[in-house]
């Protein structure tokens, strides 16, 4: 695991990134910089608890978020830990809870024999590894012309992890099953809570539906190493295709249950509200990911490039489906071109890597990339308005501009 120690605590080198925000028509009125709370001339260092990223590949929003740049995404499947974005909703646990991994326990409850189990004891229930787009609900929210509270995220809300663990169904059946007629898989987060406060208002706890447990797991390894404690060390809950909040971090809870349960964050937070209302426990919830698609080259703060020939290339992910292909245009949506999927095909959960061999004139074109799933679900035009600024799969949103000079 990374060393918090051993990388000191550097400003994030933070440039000017200019996107196209919205159709292309409307960069002149919306732009990145009216999110300047979220882009500030003065770049932020690092967090302490957070000193072992790497500062040149990341955007400090605040002390418990952290973005990937665009630009740092590279070229290849698996985004290193050291550049993984981080979103948390309580303060992170103290180190001691990974100092001793194996002892830590989880309550499993609504199965036919339940009782808490240790990590260590997890681990001789069974082995699976998975990888999968860990996506916050909020990415792209810095597109929204709303401009809604919370972080300012772009692209960098995401990134495609490699977890490691026990299957949730493996442990459900050596503890006797589940009890008849449970509905939804609910997973409760170990972080302290703040006193005085009702618990239900702050804990982290999320249910989704039991059908998630197909392909879920409970994790203790990321990326070929122990998942360290800002990514929710010792154990986390994964939900391969769902949004990140529901994958649960210290997960100190895993219950079989009739009902959601009825914690803020899950009946009142994360839901799909009207512009200007407010989350209702009968609005949808921001659970599974649909089919989104972005460019990371030619990056937006790039210079102007000095050839015709580009190659430009991004990621593509379904959610809960595969890629089945991902369309290019460099004139913001007008033609379009298939581009070529590359790399290894990690799985429908992960996202795969595109790449489009073009040649551009001298002047600045809109560069912009839709994907279509192994369902035919197609990447849309627009966003979906609400209140929070969810789950933006607008290709005209996540579009670039490039010069060519």
């Amino acid at each position: 695991m990374h060393n918090p120690q051993t990388t000191p605590a550097l400003p994030a080198a933070l440039s000017r990134r200019h996107l196209l925000v919205g159709s292309a028509s409307a960069l002149a009125t919306v732009g990145l910089s009216t999110w300047s709370s979220g882009a500030a001339a003065q770049a932020k260092p690092l967090p302490a608890a957070f000193s072992w990223k790497d500062a040149s590949s990341v955007i400090v929003h605040s002390g418990t978020t952290i973005e990937t740049k665009r630009s740092a995404f590279g070229t290849s499947v698996i985004t290193p830990t050291n550049q993984l974005y981080i979103r948390n909703n309580l303060p992170t646990p103290d180190a001691s809870i990974v100092a001793n991994r194996d002892a830590w326990e989880i309550s499993i409850e609504g199965v036919g024999k339940p009782r808490t189990v240790t990590l260590r004891e997890l681990k001789t229930m069974g082995l699976e590894t998975v990888a999968m787009v860990l996506q916050c609900s909020g990415n792209g929210r810095a597109f929204f012309p709303s401009k809604p509270s919370g972080t300012p995220w772009t692209v960098g809300a995401a990134g495609c992890v490699v977890w490691s663990g026990v299957p949730v169904r493996a442990v459900a059946e050596a503890l006797g099953g589940l009890e008849r007629g449970m509905r939804f898989l609910t997973g409760t987060g170990g972080e302290k809570l703040p006193a005085g406060l009702d618990p239900k208002s702050i804990i982290v706890e999320r249910s989704v539906p039991v059908s998630a447990m197909g392909d879920a797991l409970l994790a203790w390894e990321m990326n070929g190493e122990p998942i360290p404690l800002a990514h929710g060390g010792p154990l986390r809950l994964i939900v391969p295709g769902y949004t990140g909040v529901n994958n649960i971090k210290y997960i100190k809870r895993l219950a079989f249950t009739l009902q959601e349960t009825d914690a803020k964050i899950m009946s009142h937070g994360y839901r799909i509200s009207p512009p200007g209302g407010k989350g209702e426990p009968n609005q949808p919830s921001v659970q599974e990911m649909t089919v989104k698609s972005w460019i990371n080259f030619p990056a937006p703060d790039s210079a102007p490039l000095q050839q015709s020939r580009a190659q430009i290339a991004g990621v593509a992910f379904g959610g809960m489906h595969a890629i089945k292909r991902v369309e290019v245009s460099i004139d913001g949506g007008k033609n379009w071109k298939e581009a070529r999927l590359v790399g290894p095909d990690l799985g429908k959960y992960a996202w795969r890597q595109f790449v489009l061999d073009a040649r551009l004139t001298t002047g600045q074109h809109v560069l912009v990339s839709r994907a279509t799933d192994a369902w035919g679900n197609v990447q849309p035009e627009q966003r979906m308005e609400n209140a929070a600024g969810y789950n933006n799969t607008s290709w005209a949103d996540h579009a670039v501009t490039v010069n060519v000079g």
